[in-house]
């Protein structure tokens, strides 16, 4: 599916089928200061820590602690950083400084007026975070151009890129198709941009993400065959995905700890389905009942590879990926032997790769379904 030719999508999909796609927001997390030499040193935010959940984190006043991967850090002593914003209502000052003598890379921020929230505080000193593979410096039209149109939950340090492809016009048409829409957030972090590098995938080490699912989204995944569910990006794949296996572990163990919920990166392959898609469902909401909760929160490591026993996804959008990526495997999970094919015709006739590059609608092969 080309992105100029994404008009063609809802002809694509089954009538009374369900997209599901993951609306979290970039968060223009990278911050730029100079010490008094006039040395840089960038604070790459990567997960909050005080406060420890995104909602409360963007809602925080006067001050905050990120755990962070520092740019130039061999020329920063831990001496405090600051920098000034003029904005509408006056001077801003933005101040960086190790939160912990012994961990580096927790960075406690200050600012004043402390009267801003710390949304506010980002979009005035921020940079989007772009890729590093585009080699270029991020614009002030990356803020929107790497920003999916139906972004709603600040979080990312990464776009879900598959849904770049969507356009308010696109979605209306999608709806008259009867085509329903869900959501799920999942925050992609840095490791999304690690590749694999390891001499064998069992040495990689997938990075965990925070992942928030609405009871409405898993009812409709409880009533929804696979052949009519198509998870948009490989973000939303991973989530759905992660949620049976979560399902199972509730299933096994109700009285699990609801602050601390997770999905292992090989849990799949150590341990063997027991229950069928349904029934992980249904865990889940009968957890979310004894808790009094609407929404389920978790986090996933999970790596997906060839051998995965898929147990809720048949169909999924998706960009093209580049070479010893984790989001390759996952393709190649997916697809079987196909998918040297599907990048052979990719190749051959000028596709474009990677996050502003052209998609593709993958359909699960029969035999690799659990």
């Amino acid at each position: 599916m080309e992105r100029s030719a994404s008009r063609i999508l809802p002809y694509l999909l089954p009538s009374d089928s369900i997209l599901i796609w993951n609306d979290t927001k970039v968060i223009p997390a990278r911050l730029e200061f100079k010490k008094s030499t006039g040395a840089p040193v960038e604070i790459f935010l990567i997960e909050p820590c005080s406060p420890p959940d995104y909602a409360t984190m963007f809602n925080q006043f006067g001050s905050c602690t990120w755990k962070a991967i520092i740019g130039n850090q061999k020329k920063w002593k831990g001496e405090a950083l600051e920098r000034v914003f003029d904005s509408d209502s006056g001077h801003v000052k933005l101040s960086a400084e190790y939160a912990d003598g012994k961990d580096k890379s927790l960075i406690l921020l200050k600012w004043s007026p402390g009267d801003h929230a710390f949304a506010k505080i980002l979009d005035l000193f921020g940079k989007t975070p772009i890729p590093p593979y585009l080699k270029r410096d991020s614009s002030e039209k990356d803020k929107t151009d790497y920003q999916t149109v139906y972004a709603n939950y600040d979080g990312s340090v990464a776009a879900p890129t598959a849904g770049l492809h969507f356009t308010t016009e696109l979605i209306e048409k999608l709806k008259q198709k009867n085509i329903r829409v869900d959501s799920l957030t999942l925050h992609v972090g840095s490791g999304t941009f690690i590749p694999v590098k390891s001499k064998t995938i069992g040495d990689h080490r997938m990075h965990a993400e925070t992942v928030i699912i609405d009871k409405s989204t898993i009812k409709d995944l409880l009533h929804t065959a696979p052949a009519k569910l198509t998870l948009v990006g490989t973000t939303s794949l991973r989530s759905v995905e992660s949620l049976f296996w979560l399902g199972q572990k509730i299933f096994l163990d109700p009285g699990l700890d609801v602050d601390h919920l997770c999905v292992d990166q090989w849990e799949p392959y150590n341990h063997k389905h027991i229950i069928d898609a349904k029934e992980s469902m249904i865990a889940v909401l009968n957890f979310l009942d004894q808790w009094g909760l609407e929404q389920i929160h978790f986090i996933t490591s999970l790596m997906i590879v060839p051998g995965y026993p898929f147990r809720l996804v048949n169909r999924l959008i998706t960009n093209f990926h580049q070479p010893s990526s984790t989001l390759l495997l996952l393709v190649s999970a997916l697809t079987g032997n196909k998918w040297r094919d599907i990048y052979n015709y990719a190749l051959a006739n000028n596709f474009r790769f990677l996050s502003y590059g052209d998609s593709s609608l993958l359909e699960i092969q029969s035999n690799i379904h659990a």
